[in-house]
């Protein structure tokens, strides 16, 4: 209806990752016929202007981001700067406040969507507009870590015995964390460095889902119902679901030339593809193991993987005479792909990945079996949620203290996964394929999708 057109500004957090699940929550939205103001970093929108489906109704407003000192000049995302300074990137964003409020008061949208910036609640209240946060991760992930019950803005921040198991009232599964990543996980409750008022990561995630007017996320009640309900209750605020938001890609789009070509010369559902995202980066020794993991399988393989640390390049970093022995099965690519048309190429049969929430919901909706090897944060839920919960993938067996995996443990993880005829393989395979036909199901997301815009009609109209 023309006369209930929604105006909805958005505003992520600066990572390619966050920006590309907003612009795709965008791209649902205005092929509704609703307008949608997304702010970008400036230079950072360049890499985003393909994916933008209806650019007469998302307008890019590009954003300065503010230089601070110990980051390095022309920072704009993630992508720019190692972990260890993102502490900077989120300082950057926060001095992006003025420009912001500044912005929303010229063009008046009706709701904000938001997600790191925990004082974006405040600021719309100021412009009686309503802010929502637009949770890029998964409502377990959310309920695990963040739940209101770890009391983690009190005096003393969360330990990483804390983290091993679930709040007290955390609904049933299977979800738990091994020691070395609770206590990666404890290192972001502490507050970040030189920061005057004392904001950690976690606090500013608790202070954002606190403060805001709803919730939202892009899943199903069919999959993940009991975390919905219980951050409901937790957080005692509505929550609105807006579906998978399944990422197409653009019209025409298709896979490079060379892969097609390479990826052609195998049977099908025989090459396993291993990708990490955009900011993943291992130490040299656990990405050496990957590769000779994947080398030991026998199978052809192609990893999409960033140089380890350390190093500059993908080549200086292989293990030595690695190049010679996979020769024509074996590509280690430093580039970027296009992850959702590999997926689905007929020659791909495994899934080797970290675990990203929109990376778990593409090879949902793809035939490739999956391995997990989660990395950080909410990572470890999200394969917990995959390999226990749903029953559709192994996660590669790690060391207990130290977090660390072996060659024999990402084959055998490998191994299990793509023998259909063993127990396990025919197992994840019936589960995978039921999780994957809801999902596909004609009308599920469309259903979803007006579902949530009736919602957000009836608290303006």
């Amino acid at each position: 209806m023309a006369d209930q057109t929604l105006h909805i500004a958005m505003n992520p957090w600066f990572a390619l990752g966050h920006l590309t699940a907003f612009l795709h929550m965008a791209n649902k939205l205005a092929k509704r016929g609703h307008k949608v103001s997304f702010f970008v970093p400036k230079n950072a929108s360049l890499k985003l202007e393909h994916l933008n489906l209806h650019p007469h109704l998302i307008s890019f407003i590009p954003i300065n981001v503010p230089h601070v000192n110990g980051l390095p000049s022309g920072s704009e995302t993630t992508h720019d700067v190692p972990f260890s300074l993102q502490f900077l990137l989120l300082k950057a964003m926060d001095l992006t406040e003025p420009f912001i409020e500044a912005a929303l008061r010229d063009l008046k949208p009706q709701f904000v969507f938001f997600d790191f910036q925990h004082w974006m609640p405040q600021l719309a209240r100021r412009l009686r507009t309503k802010a929502f946060h637009f949770c890029t991760i998964s409502p377990a992930s959310v309920g695990y870590l963040l739940s209101p019950e770890r009391k983690v803005l009190e005096e003393h921040a969360a330990t990483e015995t804390d983290f091993m198991v679930p709040p007290p009232s955390f609904p049933p599964s299977a979800i738990t964390v091994q020691l070395y990543a609770a206590r990666m996980l404890a290192k972001v409750s502490v507050k970040e460095p030189g920061e005057d008022n004392g904001v950690s990561f976690i606090d500013r995630n608790v202070i954002a889902f606190t403060d805001c007017d709803a919730i939202v996320f892009k899943t199903c009640k069919e999959i993940e119902g009991p975390y919905i309900d219980y951050l409901e209750r937790q957080f005692n605020k509505p929550i609105f679901l807006a579906g998978p938001v399944l990422h197409h890609p653009p019209p025409n789009s298709t896979l490079e030339e060379r892969w097609v070509k390479w990826l052609g010369s195998f049977s099908p559902r025989s090459v396993i593809f291993c990708a990490f995202g955009s900011e993943c980066i291992l130490k040299k020794d656990q990405f050496q193991e990957l590769l000779l993991g994947l080398e030991l399988t026998g199978m052809p393989f192609l990893a999409a993987l960033k140089p380890p640390m350390g190093t500059e390049t993908i080549e200086s970093a292989l293990p030595e005479g690695f190049d010679e022995r996979v020769k024509g099965r074996g590509i280690v690519y430093g580039g970027w792909i296009q992850q959702v048309l590999m997926l689905n190429h007929p020659s791909v049969g495994c899934f080797l990945s970290h675990c990203g929430s929109g990376s778990m919901t593409e090879a949902l909706c793809s035939e490739t079996q999956l391995v997990l090897l989660p990395n950080f944060g909410d990572q470890f839920i999200n394969s917990k949620v995959i390999g226990e919960d749903l029953k559709v993938g192994v996660e590669v067996e790690r060391e207990e203290e130290d977090g660390v995996f072996t060659r024999e443990s990402v084959c055998k993880a490998v191994k299990v996964v793509m023998d259909g005829d063993g127990e396990i393989g025919q197992k994840i395979r019936g589960n995978h394929n039921k999780w994957r036909q809801l999902l596909l199901a004609t009308g599920l997301e469309d259903a979803y999708l007006d579902e949530f815009v009736h919602k957000l009609r009836s608290l303006i109209y």
